[in-house]
């Protein structure tokens, strides 16, 4: 799957099903369960590579009344991760700018039902456990350059 894919597909979401995410993912689901394996593989490890790029303490300074303060304060690692899958879902567009740009990530907003999209289509197809692990860590701090 190539990356201009990956962002076809995410534009695919349904916003308009706003606050019933399984209605958003919907459409990306059904896409995703009529692939190979390996594309829903390609693109559970795309949005991991895109989660991971946007893991920096300047990004999880801007995310709102959660953000990042300092080693001290406490961090939810979580809703810093939740915020991020709000970036990428809404886009090629949006994730660019706020990763050339971390004063634009949107405020206190999250969209955790992004992360288990691979996983629904490939369980739905398959009729059997995910067990795939992308190579690409994308959980709060697994980007070390990005918090430096």
């Amino acid at each position: 799957m190539q990356e201009s894919q990956f962002w076809s597909i995410i534009a695919m979401l349904d916003w308009e099903e706003s606050g019933d995410d399984d209605a958003v993912l919907a459409p990306v689901v059904a896409y995703l369960t009529s692939k190979p394996d390996e594309e829903i593989f390609h693109f559970e490890e795309i949005l991991a590579q895109k989660l991971h790029a946007l893991d920096t303490r300047a990004h999880a300074r801007e995310i709102g009344e959660d953000a990042y303060v300092d080693g001290e304060a406490y961090f939810s690692v979580d809703a810093f991760l939740y915020a991020r899958c709000v970036v990428v879902a809404n886009g090629k567009a949006l994730f660019e700018q706020v990763l050339r740009n971390p004063r634009e990530f949107p405020k206190d907003m999250e969209f955790e039902a992004i992360l288990y999209v691979a996983q629904e289509a490939y369980e739905q197809k398959n009729e059997k456990e995910w067990d795939y692990v992308s190579p690409t860590d994308y959980e709060t701090y697994s980007n070390l350059a990005g918090w430096q």
